[in-house]
């Protein structure tokens, strides 16, 4: 596989093996991709129990009668409309 970098990341890779912490260019990608992986999977897992703790907290507020009627439609719209 081939793969092309900008300058400046070329420079970074090259940094990285002068530094002694790498064999090679090789390693530093493999490294990164690694990280980029589990980046990935910690922000997932940080908006899924974010999401856990919004509908816990709309599911009490339900169970204690906060809760409005309203057209479903009409409040995703209204929803959707705040996100931009």
């Amino acid at each position: 596989m081939h793969i092309s970098l900008t300058p400046q990341l070329e420079d970074q890779v090259k940094r990285k093996v002068a530094s002694g912490l790498y064999n090679n260019a090789s390693e530093v990608i493999r490294e990164a991709l690694r990280f980029m992986e589990t980046h990935e999977v910690l922000v997932y897992q940080m908006k899924l129990d974010a999401l856990r703790r919004e509908l816990s907290a709309g599911a009490a507020q339900a169970e204690a009668g906060e809760f409005i009627d309203g057209d479903m439609d009409a409040i995703l719209a209204e929803a959707k409309e705040r996100r931009g």
